[in-house]
């Protein structure tokens, strides 16, 4: 997207009122998360903080003051499928906004409560699930958040014949391999909502180089130590690598669009379109990824998208 020296970059600022609309972000109670919902709400909406922790979703809400908008904390553990289902059953009533920002990164090898390599599972398969199950009440779009690692050689390809990676197993090809999955998954979604006729629409962003709390998960001491100077001297802060995300949530931009920044690299910037890896736009590969999804989480896409085609 083109900028003229007389247009300011896009920033939070310039959201449009979301009065009387509702918001769902997941991993809602710390870095990207809470920069998001902060600037939703100061937009007027009603945002659901979507936390594995509720306490600490408290103490993340008690730090967004004097906005128009309201906010709820309900919980949510992703890497627990039925901690997916009861949130998605305990929704009631239209959502306008889903924000599938939670994740994990480049942490030790472990699994998830239904046994899948941790950061798929979470990254990936919690997500889509929640997706499917919340698609019936979901009446504008879902922004997924994924990330410029899904271009890494290490993951630039789902070993769909060694999805835990038992065996192969490093942080870093696990945690690239669940960004591409992101990836597919909205390109996927995209294309079934559009042969459903739902003018539900599903984006992506990632955030560049954001200086949040994620990267102090990291397995591997060294890294952890580099993304510690990085994030003090390189990286944006957390509310600009919200931008993206923001952006993608409210503007007009086609279904699977990817958002991020406009700086070298993609690292820092403005929000803009962005280009994906080839393997990160490939149909077939997505159409492969939402089958085997499917079978793994035992959650389907929804037979009735009722609220969005209701209108």
């Amino acid at each position: 997207m083109s900028k003229t020296l007389n247009t300011p970059p896009w920033n939070e600022t310039r959201l449009p009122d979301l009065t009387g609309r509702t918001a769902v972000v997941t991993g809602a109670n710390s870095g990207l998360g809470i920069a998001t919902v902060d600037a939703l709400a100061r937009a007027g909406a009603h945002v659901v903080l979507a936390v594995r922790d509720t306490r600490r979703g408290e103490a993340a809400a008690a730090t967004v003051t004097g906005t128009p908008g309201t906010l709820e904390i309900r919980p949510l553990d992703l890497a627990d499928l039925a901690s997916v289902r009861r949130f998605a059953a305990g929704w009631q009533g239209d959502l306008d906004l889903l924000i599938n920002n939670a994740g994990v990164m480049n942490v030790a090898e472990a699994t998830t409560k239904d046994g899948f390599e941790l950061q798929f599972g979470t990254n990936h398969l919690g997500h889509f699930a929640l997706t499917n199950l919340l698609l019936p009440h979901i009446t504008d779009r879902v922004v997924t958040v994924s990330s410029g690692a899904h271009r890494m050689p290490s993951g630039n390809h789902i070993r769909f014949e060694n999805l835990n990676l038992t065996g192969e197993y490093s942080p870093m090809r696990a945690y690239s391999q669940s960004k591409l999955a992101n990836l597919l998954f909205t390109l996927e979604l995209q294309r079934r909502l559009t042969a459903a006729g739902s003018r539900v629409r599903a984006l992506a962003a990632h955030p560049g180089w954001a200086a949040t709390n994620l990267q102090g998960g990291d397995a591997s001491f060294l890294r952890r130590t580099a993304m510690r100077v990085g994030n003090r001297f390189f990286a944006q802060d957390s509310k600009a690598g919200a931008l993206p995300t923001l952006y993608a949530t409210v503007q007009d931009l086609p279904g699977a669009a990817y958002v991020g920044p406009d700086g070298l690299a993609e690292l820092r910037g403005a929000p803009t379109l962005v280009g994906r890896s080839p393997a990160a736009g490939d149909p077939e590969t997505a159409r492969r990824l939402w089958t085997v999804s499917e079978e793994l989480t035992g959650v389907t896409f929804p037979e009735r998208l009722g609220a969005d085609l209701a209108r």
